[in-house]
């Protein structure tokens, strides 16, 4: 084949998966970049400091695809942990020390590493029952979710045209559902606000070292939650995400770079990365290219892009901070609905583990404060003990008799 023709082909090989990254980046930043500084401010961030945090896990999820990706040939995908920046929003009170928060985010960032080091510890996270951890989850989420319909009562001239711009979307585009709403939002910040919204305002990103501190309270709060969200709300289902469209991620390099980069971003505001799980799906998946060993430009076009993305963090952090926060928790619980509905059906898929994970469920999401520590904690403790007393010693009920147990 003549060079030129060849490189013609070449060309036309790579649209696909650089579309496919161009969309993976655009849909995974604008659904949940809301969520990220509000997770941010609610553990004492600065207006800055959470611009700080959010440019860190932009540029750093961007370079561990970038580089895990051409080193590995393969979409191996990374973003930031979605379920965690919600956990954070949910603790909100939990600490007004933002140092305390980032020493939290270290001890996560060093956890995934371990994992990444020695197997054992992950395959503990992956040992905790999918109901409790299902369970634990939807009951972060749930407060988040139950925003829209606060804020349509306050503010409906506000919230309305958000949800209903979700909704129709929802019907005809999925996937721009979420990003169409947060447009709406924020002309109706910007029409709301006015020039004050500039004021004082710097929208040109910088990195702000955050010195962390160690407080036990907020580790436990915070730190092992946010660990455990993590690993087995996105990192083991990336795993199994890629693994369905015939890839093998090794698990070393993969976690060793999500720990360690949690851990940089950790020292700039950032809370955590991980692989990516639904926009993984975008990149892996037949529709990035016919062949499997030519999507991983997919992967190296979403980094670059989340790369370019942190420098919109100033931009984003000031048109957060001068919308009222439960506009702000709205869009963000109409980004998570997908997820609650898909942790709460984990949750009780099987008959003799609901009572367990409801009792998870309730803890976590009252929202209370023992002795310092958060209800995520005290929620995954309550479940496990409710399923050792409630399912030890007994036997399983076949998933026939789920089926006779669920009918009339």
């Amino acid at each position: 084949m003549p060079k030129s023709r060849r490189s013609d082909t070449d060309a036309v090989g790579l649209i696909q998966p650089v579309s496919a990254g161009v969309v993976s980046a655009i849909t995974g930043f604008a659904s949940s970049f809301v969520l990220v500084v509000a997770g941010l401010r609610a553990v004492g961030a600065s207006e800055a400091q959470a611009s700080s945090g959010l440019l860190a896990v932009c540029v750093l999820s961007g370079l561990c695809c970038i580089v895990l990706a051409w080193r590995f040939r393969m979409p191996i995908s990374f973003a930031w942990s979605t379920p965690g920046a919600a956990l954070l929003v949910a603790a909100a009170g939990v600490t007004d020390d933002f140092g305390a928060a980032v020493g939290a985010f270290l001890v996560c960032g060093a956890l995934i590493v371990l994992c990444g080091l020695w197997p054992a510890l992950g395959r503990a996270i992956t040992s905790i029952p999918r109901p409790i951890a299902s369970a634990m989850l939807a009951g972060i989420l749930f407060p988040i979710c139950l925003a829209p319909i606060t804020a349509a009562v306050e503010l409906p001239w506000l919230a309305l045209p958000v949800i209903i711009t979700w909704l129709v979307l929802f019907r005809l585009a999925p996937r721009w559902a979420v990003p169409a709403a947060m447009l709406v939002a924020a002309v109706g910040i910007a029409v709301t606000a006015g020039g004050s919204m500039l004021e004082g305002a710097s929208l040109a990103p910088t990195l702000q070292f955050v010195v962390p501190s160690f407080d036990p309270a907020v580790i436990v709060s915070l730190g092992l939650p946010l660990f455990i969200v993590t690993m087995a709300g996105q990192n083991v289902p990336g795993f199994a995400v890629m693994s369905t469209f015939g890839y093998t991620v090794p698990p070393r390099p993969a976690l060793v770079a999500s720990g360690a980069g949690s851990m940089l971003g950790a020292l700039f505001g950032g809370h955590a990365i991980n692989l990516a799980a639904i926009t993984a799906a975008i990149m892996a998946g037949p529709d990035a290219h016919p062949d499997s060993r030519k999507r991983w430009p997919a992967s190296v076009t979403a980094g670059a892009l989340y790369v370019l993305f942190g420098l919109a963090a100033g931009v984003a952090t000031t048109l957060i901070s001068a919308a009222p926060p439960i506009l702000i928790t709205a869009v963000a619980g109409l980004a998570l609905l997908g997820a609650l509905v898909t942790s709460i059906v984990s949750a009780l898929e099987a008959v003799d583990r609901r009572i367990p994970a409801i009792a998870t469920f309730l803890v976590t999401a009252s929202g209370v404060s023992i002795i310092g520590i958060g209800s995520a904690f005290w929620g995954l403790l309550v479940g496990a003990v409710v399923m050792i007393v409630t399912t030890v010693g007994r036997p399983r009920v076949s998933p026939q008799l789920d089926r006779d147990a669920s009918t009339p």
